[in-house]
């Protein structure tokens, strides 16, 4: 089983950690995207993440979703 950590952060900063992983998240979901459709769909620049293909990438983004998913869970519970 995975260690678990305790983090105090202002709101501020927590703020600002899902923000960054907001874009991680929208990030693999547009390589992804680009790896099934080798188009780059909403015609907005963007750099592609190193992976394997559009599985893997799926497989980031929607881990990244879990992350932010659990994070503003313990948020709304302390509220």
């Amino acid at each position: 089983m995975a260690k678990h950590y305790k983090i105090e952060l202002g709101a501020d900063d927590l703020g600002q950690l899902l923000d960054g992983l907001e874009i991680r998240a929208e990030s693999w979901k547009r390589t992804a995207d680009y790896l099934r459709t080798g188009e780059m769909l909403d015609r907005e620049l963007f750099l592609i993440e190193d992976c394997s293909d559009g599985e893997e990438a799926d497989g980031l983004a929607a881990r990244y979703q879990a992350i932010i998913k659990n994070i503003k869970g313990q948020m709304e519970a302390q509220r």
